[in-house]
């Protein structure tokens, strides 16, 4: 039995296919095209591991899906491949209209036809797993209920609308060919692996470096926060019991302010690395120019994956952001390989100019 994972070199796919072979023997073909996000060393534990079997490409490259499909014969397919920053997509909304919206429809045709010629038992059997995010929904008001699977799409960033249009496209193939699919759309992942320009990590690495902690507006933008192995257990939940055709919200409960969420790590730094000259990291807090177009609230209700599968997150935040620090505390060497110059660079171009604003 195997699996065809795409972007399984990236924060959240690495996590899931870590944690997959922790527990099962069943081989992962991991199809990453090892963009800036994608980093290897993060399956560094899987060298020389039979069951990793690693091939570095695009989703886009319809022959390459269905050569991989065709040697492999995967039971199911899960797709985690995407462009994923959403400052990066105000900058540069190309990248993701070729990844999340083409990537996602040349990946889906591979697979409709692969899926299509496959024997009845193992056809019925296929699925075709789409991880999505709760940004499709757009932006909620203080006391608006959470989003549901039923809510409303109404995508404010060319990251989120991109994401929307993959996930239309998955329902379609659903609807139009049968294809058995699942989606998934979670909140605000957090955990070991975490490319460093994303809140939490980033203010990790800033705040040892002594830099500047960029906290975007007032800093009161509310977002569900999800520790990333919770995330990669409802995945392996949805795919074991999740119905086809079918839309599972993923989230954490958790609902805070990023700059609560910057005071939080701030303060778990002062405990687990204080700093020498005896101030507090909060010091190195800097607000900065809004973001264009920054969604206020996100707010996830997971009531249905819990009812209908049973699934519902291990850890608290509380518990979760401390395993988070301690693991960049415990793990420079990868902090430091991660930061490339087109990492800093990225950084420079958009927080230094924010920060003179």
């Amino acid at each position: 039995m195997t699996l065809l994972i795409t972007g399984a070199a990236g924060f959240i796919g690495a996590n899931f296919v870590l944690d997959w072979l922790a527990q099962s023997d069943e081989t992962v073909v991991n199809l990453d095209k090892l963009t800036y996000a994608g980093n290897l060393e993060s399956l560094a534990s899987l060298q020389g591991d039979a069951r990793h079997i690693f091939v570095q490409g695009d989703i886009g490259d319809g022959a390459l899906v269905a050569r991989l499909l065709a040697e492999y014969r995967p039971r199911a397919v899960l797709n985690f491949a995407a462009e994923s920053h959403v400052d990066r997509s105000i900058h540069s909304p190309e990248d993701f209209i070729q990844t999340n919206v083409v990537g996602t429809f040349r990946l889906l045709e591979a697979v409709r036809a692969y899926w299509g010629a496959l024997p009845e038992a193992d056809k019925a059997a296929f699925r075709f797993l789409h991880v999505s995010t709760d940004e499709v929904y757009g932006s909620l008001g203080k006391n608006d209920p959470a989003f549901t699977e039923t809510h409303r799409y109404e995508p404010n960033s060319p990251y989120s609308a991109s994401k929307a249009a993959s996930d239309h496209l998955v329902r379609a193939y659903h609807h139009t060919y049968g294809l058995p699919v699942l989606t998934t759309n979670c909140s605000n992942n957090y955990g070991p692996y975490h490319f460093p320009e994303k809140l939490i990590p980033l203010m990790i690495v800033n705040a040892l470096a002594g830099k500047a902690l960029p906290v975007y507006g007032d800093g009161m933008q509310v977002r569900d926060w999800l520790y990333v192995k919770d995330h990669c257990s409802a995945i392996r939940r949805v795919l074991q019991a999740g119905q086809p055709g079918e839309v599972y919200n993923v989230g954490g409960w958790n609902e805070k302010p990023n700059i609560e969420i910057v005071n939080t790590v701030c303060a778990l730094l002062d405990e687990l690395r204080p700093r020498a000259d005896g101030t507090r990291y909060s010091a190195q807090i800097s607000y900065v120019k809004d973001r264009p177009g920054h969604d206020r609230r996100y707010a996830i209700d997971a009531s249905k994956i819990e009812r209908e599968l049973g699934w519902k997150p291990a850890e608290t935040f509380a518990s979760g952001i401390r395993k988070t620090v301690q693991w960049y505390l415990a793990n420079p060497d990868w902090v430091a390989h991660v930061q490339s110059g087109a990492y800093r660079d990225w950084i420079q171009t958009q927080y230094v100019r924010d920060e003179a604003a």
